[in-house]
């Protein structure tokens, strides 16, 4: 196992980090604790330059090489928010923050980029600069987005991109990408039917808004199976339907709403106005009036080629065989606002196993610390080789 030998000596240390992360989970932008100890740490293991307040609370952090940090520069993300929901694992350093958890793993990703730091700020065997990019909001809220609005990309030089997500279910030390579309882009429609409500035993007399809006969901599944083409990936989910007080009374409004996933422009433009012409003319034709809103999300996660072959390489070596590496990962259908960075800066994003743990999003959702030498080992054996100290 090619993992780097230091980082067993550091072991404890970054995973007594990750657990006080885990402990006091905070959401989207409201990472002020756990950007403060960010920034803490970065300071204490001697990071150059540390900044905070990036896209409201994200901290950047700078590492220069031997040469003084002339020449080529790299940046490595890793994501701080939390979840808003209960944790149900029971484990010592459980959440401690009431609706709040840390069930997608960020709290590890931080940790794993503060190990790759300080090992990166005590050896300095690259020629270059690291760019350390913590962020907050990724869960939803943008993060990554407000943190280039916020000058991430002109106030430090950014040559290439690199971040990475950990997969329960993937055994340790294995990792899968693919060059291309990796990640779908996710958007989000909201639905408002007005019809004519009235008394449920004389349905003649109004409109019913729960007819249409229910027209409305079993259409919307014929984008996917009528409208666009087979070959290419297209999730149209109605995920609420809000409706009706009382079990004599039809209704005035009805509220329905959900989310788009494609993996690529065409498609997802075409759903957007595939839904307004189905959603306008099941309405128009049952004669209720309706307001559409459309949402866009995160644009889809395009991984360049140059970079993903090189990330696939760096770990291939880090995993000591090929055969842990799934180059050619079939795409996801879930969203991640790593993909603003990709349309600006040429980079790749992997998935890295977090072994059998329950899955992500899910209350007693784990990050596996021993997931830890093998995160910092790629991020570190990436910067030594694109930018060799000489």
């Amino acid at each position: 196992m090619p993992t780097i030998n230091r980082l067993a000596e550091m072991h404890d240390e970054i995973t007594a980090w990750r657990r006080d992360f885990h402990e006091y989970p905070e959401v989207l932008y409201e990472t002020h604790r756990t950007s403060a100890k960010v920034a803490e740490i970065l300071t204490e293991i001697g990071v150059d330059e540390v900044t905070t307040g990036v896209g409201r609370t994200g901290v950047v952090g700078v590492i220069k090489g031997r040469n003084g940090g002339t020449g080529k520069s790299i940046a490595l993300r890793a994501d701080m928010d939390a979840l808003p929901m209960t944790e149900e694992t029971g484990k010592e350093y459980a959440s401690k923050n009431e609706g709040a958890m840390h069930a997608c793993g960020h709290d590890g990703h931080t940790a794993m980029l503060l190990g790759t730091a300080k090992y990166l700020t005590e050896t300095r065997n690259f020629d270059g600069t690291v760019i350390l990019i913590f962020q907050p909001a990724e869960e939803g809220g943008g993060g990554a987005k407000t943190m280039m609005d916020d000058g991430l990309f002109t106030r430090w030089h950014v040559d290439e991109i690199y971040g990475l997500h950990n997969q329960p279910g993937t055994p340790l030390n294995h990792f899968g990408t693919r060059p291309g579309a990796l990640m779908a882009s996710s958007d989000e429609f909201t639905i408002t039917v007005k019809g004519k409500g009235g008394h449920a035993a004389y349905p003649h007399k109004t409109i019913d808004p729960i007819i249409v809006g229910s027209q409305i969901v079993s259409a919307l599944q014929s984008i996917a199976s009528r409208n666009v083409d087979p070959l290419q990936s297209i999730v149209v989910s109605v995920t609420f339907f809000q409706a009706g007080t009382a079990y004599n009374i039809i209704p005035e409004t009805v509220k329905l709403g959900g989310t788009i996933r494609t993996l690529a422009k065409g498609t997802r433009k075409q759903a957007a106005e595939r839904i307004k012409q189905v959603v306008e003319g099941i309405c128009a034709a049952n004669g209720a009036d309706v307001e559409l809103e459309f949402s866009e999300g995160y644009p889809t996660t395009v991984n360049h080629p140059e970079q993903t072959n090189f990330a696939t390489r760096i770990a291939t070596e880090i995993s000591g065989s090929i055969d842990k590496v799934d180059k050619n990962l079939a795409p996801i259908m879930g969203a991640e606002d790593f993909s603003y960075y990709l349309e600006e800066k040429p980079g790749a994003f992997v998935f890295l196993g977090n072994g059998d743990s329950a899955g992500l999003h899910h209350p007693e959702y784990d990050f596996n610390d021993e997931v830890i030498p093998y995160g910092c080992s790629y991020f570190i054996k990436l910067v030594e080789t694109a930018m060799p100290a000489t």
